[in-house]
């Protein structure tokens, strides 16, 4: 795939119009995710978030699947591969990825932890090492 450097303004506006509104772009899990009043599954992905913006977002859409009624969410955090943290000898290695510090967050937060079951790696399908797997509780 070749990347164009520099985008027309027209292409930059029909652009900007697709992200508004993404009529083609279907939901594949839409099928799955009802059952019996309780949605399935909320997927969220947290690339490219700062720890502290990704633990606000995980905040916000915990708070919301709760009062939206989902069984559990997958946060997608990466594995870390291309964190710089390892070159700050001042910085976490672990904790400084979000792979590690968003369910330390979790568990950490009382206000958080207590619509949590569990929290655990995804599996392979859905991310594995890449992929946090949150079980909500049914309130």
């Amino acid at each position: 795939m070749i990347k164009k450097k520099d985008l027309s303004k027209k292409d930059l506006e029909d652009w900007n119009t697709y992200i508004k509104n993404p009529s083609d772009v279907y939901d594949k899990d839409k099928n799955n995710r009802i059952n019996k009043g309780r949605k399935e599954r909320f997927r969220f992905d947290l690339h490219g978030h700062t720890l502290d913006e990704a633990n606000q977002k995980v905040s916000d859409v915990i708070f919301s699947c709760v009062k939206n009624k989902y069984k559990e969410i997958l946060f997608i955090t990466g594995k870390g591969l291309h964190s710089t943290s390892d070159s700050d000898a001042y910085v976490s290695k672990d904790f400084s990825k979000l792979k590690h510090s968003v369910p330390n967050f979790i568990k950490s937060d009382e206000d958080l932890n207590k619509f949590v079951i569990s929290i655990s790696d995804a599996n392979i399908k859905d991310g594995g090492e890449g992929a946090i797997l949150v079980k909500l509780r049914n309130l």
